[in-house]
Order: C-alpha cells, then structure tokens, then sequence
C-alpha cells in the first residue's frame, strides 16, 4: 500500500518516517521549501529523540521521499494522511482550519478510485463531516472516502507514540474505510493494540477531550498547590498519596509552573469555542478556569521571585534553567518558562536563558532576552536561579561549582524536580510550588 503524508511538520514528519520504518512506501507532501529540502536531506527541522536517525534512514533507502505536488501525490497514494496543523485563530480561541481545509481541496481532484483520506489533525468537532461532502464534490465518480484516526503523541515520546501507541481510534463512514485502516495497521495491531472504531464525531472529540482532561488534572494539582502551601502541606506527598488510588493515578499529578506547549493550550481554548458554538458552552465552562489557573502558575513564579528579591526584580540577576514547554523538546510554543522569562526581562531583570536543545527556537521567539551556552554560565553572578524545565542535567549539576558562581543561593524550582535536602545542605534557600 503506498503512502501520502500531507504537511509534515512535527506530526507529519513523525508519522511518514514511522510509516517507512512500517514497510510503506511513503511520499510526503510539504509546500513549505526550507522545510522539504530539509527533509528530503535526512535533516528534521525540529528536535525529536530517534526521529532524525529514523528519517535519514528511510530516506536513504528510498522508502520515504517529500514534494510538494499534490497531483504527484494523488496519483502515487491509495491511503491518503492529513496531518496539517490546526492553530488558534487569531481573532478568538477557536481552531484555525484553513490550512486543513487547503490540503483536502489541493488534494481531492487529484485522488485515485478507492481512495482512503485520513485525518489526523485535531479539529473541531464536525469537520470531518464537512469535509467528507467536499470531497464528494471536488472527486465525483472516483468512490474517495474520509476517515478520521486522531493522534495521540507525546512530545519526546512520538516516534514510540507512533510505532506503539496505547490506543488506535478509527471515525468511519463505512465497513470499508474500517477495512483498510485495519488492514494499513495490521502490524501494529498485531501487538495487540486496542482499536477503538466510532463515528466521525465521537473520533474528533476523544483528543480534544483526552487532553482537555490532562489540563484539568494539571490545573486541578496546582490549585491543590496553594492550598498546601497556605496550609503548610505538602503537594507532593498529597499527590503520591491520591495517585495510588487507581481511579486518579499519579501521572498528570505535578504541581509546578503549569502546562504549555502547541497542543493543551490551544486544544482546550478551541473546545470551549466550539462548545460555544454548539450552544453548549455552560456545560465546559470549567475550562476557563482551567486555563485561568494555568496562566495563574506562571505569575506566581514571578511574585515569588520579586519576594525573593526584596521586592523588586530590576537591575538583578535572574539565571532561567529550560525554555522548552517540557524536556526532551525544544518547543517553545506557549512555554511557561519563557513566558516567566520574559515577565521578568519587562520588570527590568537581567535574564540569562539556558536550556539544552530550545535557546534556538526561544531566541527566535523572545530575542531580547540572553541566552547562555550552559547552566553554569547562565547561573553566573546570579541573584536568582529559577528551575523551569526538568531536563534530568540540572539535577545532576555540582552544587558546590554552582554555589561558587552564582552570587546569591537562591533558587525557585518551578518542577519540583529538585532534591530539595541536597540544595538545602549545599547552603541554599529553595522554594517550590505547594511545598513546605
């Protein structure tokens, strides 16, 4: 079976490598040139653990090749993967389909008899449905069908998230689109992999619901956080406590400077929206306070810092560890340690930024801000250290070479990630979210 992959940013490039890597023969179909010419160079243009080997494999082999012709792709793919991204509208919270409604109506005159169209971008629920009659439209008599198989990826994790994921969702409109993703993910599925087949509304819904439920779980600890902290508990011993139950689980469960990223921000602000338009828009009104407490998490860092501070932050020293939303990424996009970051630069610190793989992409967004080529160098003469991604090196760092650098032993660890007893005997004042 051969393999379009339609737009191959983040999820695209992992989903046609990870299709080569299946066996497929897969051409991926990406306008964007700097992007293509990276690609088709074996070069991902973004970090991703394991899928730049991947990809310049399955390159080399010929398996896996990129252009940006949508009637080349037409006529090579039976199985047809849209994987374009779907932002926040900049005149509301809504999702942003344009750019999945150009890749159909590109690709839909170009389709061959039989075609399987799958939509894998996360979009409001009733899109699929929508596109489903334009396809109709725009490939009359060539018996195309829509189908639509939401991704659940984990950033650092998406290459394992492809190859075996935890659940397959399958939106269909017929036996015979079921068929052919079975049969498509016939090796994964031999893992025995859980399918879950439904129709095209309820496929659309389960991501956005999955992760309007993990920002919740997340706003939920943090909230939890002030009371400890108003309380004098402790948020991370509450956590291991309630995560033991089966019911709750401990995953999602870390009180810190909140969630941020390209996908929970958008994803719960764009449910809201189409709520909204459902008419149904009380029932998930919740998720305003969801995204209320998580954009409450970073101003409190900032407050932390100035009381740290003496009351003010200007003219001091602040080192940033981590500008990535989270370890093992260097996106940027709505990442709670740049904003804090960036906070603290407008109220006239000195900000020095490290993070191991994200000062690119966050000088690219925030180039006013200084970015140091490691920990140390970010820490030093620092007023202030602020723990804000939990790359596992900064755990790992020689306090008694920190101790020595920085010019004053002050450190908020905004993960809670820290060995909080280790800091403390190394002569440090450490402060975490929810603790003691």
């Amino acid at each position: 079976m051969k393999v379009t992959v339609i737009g191959c940013g983040y999820l695209g490039a992992t989903h046609a490598a990870s299709m080569a890597e299946l066996g497929y023969d897969v051409l991926g179909v990406e306008i964007d040139s700097g992007k293509r010419e990276s690609l088709a160079s074996g070069k991902v243009p973004f970090y991703e653990p394991g899928l730049e080997d991947l990809l310049a494999t399955h390159v080399a082999s010929g398996k896996l090749r990129f252009t940006d012709s949508f009637e080349e792709a037409g006529a090579f793919g039976e199985i047809h993967f849209v994987c374009v991204g779907t932002p926040q509208r900049h005149d509301g919270l809504g999702a942003d389909v344009r750019y999945v409604d150009a890749a159909v109506e590109s690709l839909a005159p170009h389709l061959g008899e039989g075609a399987l169209v799958v939509g894998k971008s996360t979009v409001p629920v009733g899109t699929a449905e929508r596109l489903a009659a334009r396809i109709a439209e725009l490939a009359p008599g060539v018996d195309a069908e829509l189908a639509w198989n939401p991704e659940f990826l984990r950033e650092g994790f998406a290459v394992e998230d492809t190859l075996r994921p935890d659940r397959l969702v399958f939106g269909v409109a017929s036996d015979r689109s079921e068929k052919v993703l079975r049969d498509f993910y016939a090796p994964i599925l031999a893992t025995e992999t859980p399918v879950v087949v439904t129709d095209f509304a309820t496929a659309e819904l389960v991501k956005v619901s999955a992760n309007a439920f993990l920002a919740t779980k997340i706003s939920f600890i943090n909230a939890v956080a002030e009371v400890c902290e108003a309380a004098g508990g402790d948020v991370v011993d509450l956590a291991d406590a309630i995560g033991h139950d089966d019911r709750i689980g401990r995953k999602f469960l870390n009180a810190g400077i909140g969630f941020g990223g390209g996908c929970l921000p958008k994803d719960i602000r764009a449910f809201l929206s189409r709520a909204g338009e459902l008419g149904v828009e009380d029932t998930m009104s919740f998720l305003r306070q969801v995204d209320d407490i998580n954009l409450r998490q970073r101003s409190r860092v900032v407050q932390i810092a100035t009381t740290m501070l003496g009351g003010s932050v200007a003219r001091s020293r602040i080192a940033v560890w981590g500008a990535a939303f989270k370890p093992e990424s260097d996106d940027v996009r709505d990442s709670p340690a740049l904003s804090i970051a960036g906070q603290l630069h407008l109220r006239g610190a000195l900000v020095s930024v490290y993070d191991p793989k994200a000062n690119d992409t966050a000088r690219a967004m925030f180039p006013t801000l200084d970015y140091a080529e490691s920990a140390l160098l970010a820490a030093r003469d620092a007023d202030l250290l602020l723990h804000l991604t939990e790359w596992p090196e900064f755990r790992l760092v020689d306090l008694g070479v920190l101790g020595e650098t920085v010019r004053n032993k002050l450190v908020i660890d905004g993960r809670n990630k820290l060995d909080a007893q280790a800091w403390r005997d190394a002569g440090w004042t450490v402060r975490g979210l929810g603790r003691p």
